[in-house]
């Protein structure tokens, strides 16, 4: 272990300082006395009228002598009170800085749960709470990467097995080389690249790495553009999209990225196709308040178990009647969205009163302040 009076340490160099502040006080006041004390001396002496040499110069001696003896007692005293200091003060801060370096070099050998112990002093405190949030940082990201790679191999073993299974078939010559083989390779391939998309995507806005473009814009805009482009969709499906203005003319706008929005909308609106059986409909309405606005997505298809409801953001949540892989989706695509909410300082929240009876899902982004 370490002295704490090693040279170059925190103790040795607090102590260095204390003394070489006392000894540059003493040395002050020594030649300040010396200099000015005698002179002093023998005016006051003056002062007091004719005096005997002989008891001039004993006066004088003891004066030198009772002020050199003060100034080294005194300097003794301060140096010896420096020490003392100097050895708590640097105690309680190689302390706390020693405890500090242990927590860090802990957290990079991966205990991502230690946090640095909060201090009295003020300077300390701020230099713990900066960095226990960089260590909070770590584990998030520690904890996305951990997940991203369980959820990319359990999620890729189907796309996989489905390829494996194909090209077992045309070497065994149970299917022949076609159309049909080459189509079943192609989809499988596009849903990995799907799937490793959406996995990057989602992970670089839960870990707050999303690029955002931010402008004032219309949410009425952002609402007619999303419904355009999913109309050609929803007509092949026999489902009908409808848009939902505000009830009133006054315009609103929101301070947002109008492509990640977008992102949003078409990805609440796709998930609402896939569970909306044909002849249903699905509505994308406008509203707001005095400082929110809302951008709602009902359908009226397949419903959520009110168990399922508060986990289906949560990336590749699997259940019998939530939106799941089955219907086509990477199992992402509402994680994804709710990131880029946050990112936005809004929230994404879904309400369904049960299987079969349609879902309603609320972007609630905050309105711009009018100029």
């Amino acid at each position: 272990m370490r002295s704490e009076a090693e040279p170059g340490s925190l103790t040795t160099r607090l102590l260095v300082s204390q003394i070489t502040v006392s000894v540059i006080m003493a040395l002050s006041v020594i030649i300040v006395a010396a200099t000015a004390g005698p002179v002093l001396f023998e005016v006051h002496m003056e002062q007091a009228g004719e005096v005997n040499p002989g008891v001039l110069a004993h006066a004088e001696e003891a004066f030198r002598t009772a002020g050199f003896i003060s100034l080294a007692i005194g300097l003794l005293i301060a140096t010896t009170g420096s020490i003392i200091v100097s050895v708590l003060t640097s105690r309680k801060l190689r302390r706390s800085l020693t405890d500090l370096g242990d927590v860090a070099a802990r957290i990079s050998e991966g205990d991502y749960g230690l946090r640095a112990a909060e201090s009295n002093s003020r300077e300390l405190a701020t230099l713990a709470n900066s960095f226990n949030t960089m260590a909070a940082r770590l584990a998030a990201t520690e904890g996305t990467r951990r997940r991203l790679l369980t959820d990319l191999a359990h999620e890729i073993r189907t796309p996989l097995a489905s390829i494996d299974i194909c090209v077992e078939s045309l070497e065994d010559g149970a299917i022949e080389p076609g159309p049909e083989a080459w189509g079943i390779l192609s989809s499988q391939i596009d849903r990995i690249a799907r799937l490793a998309d959406d996995i990057a995507q989602v992970s670089a806005a839960e870990e707050g790495r999303l690029d955002l473009v931010i402008s004032s814009v219309d949410p009425q805009v952002l609402a007619a553009g999303a419904v355009l482009a999913a109309k050609d969709a929803f007509e092949r499906k026999h489902v009908r999209l409808d848009l939902r203005p505000p009830g009133d003319s006054s315009a609103v706008r929101v301070t947002a990225d109008a492509a990640r929005i977008g992102q949003v909308l078409d990805n609440l609106l796709s998930n609402a196709l896939r569970h909306t059986p044909s002849n249903g409909a699905v509505t994308l309405a406008v509203t707001h308040d005095d400082r929110t606005v809302f951008l709602e997505v009902t359908d009226d298809g397949e419903g959520i178990a009110p168990e399922h409801v508060p986990h289906i953001f949560e990336r590749f949540y699997r259940a019998d009647s939530a939106r799941g892989r089955d219907h086509g989706g990477t199992g992402v695509g509402l994680a994804i969205s709710l990131a880029i909410a946050k990112a936005h300082h809004g929230t994404l929240t879904a309400v369904s009163q049960g299987p079969g009876l349609g879902t309603t899902v609320t972007l609630q982004l905050p309105m711009a302040a009018k100029a």
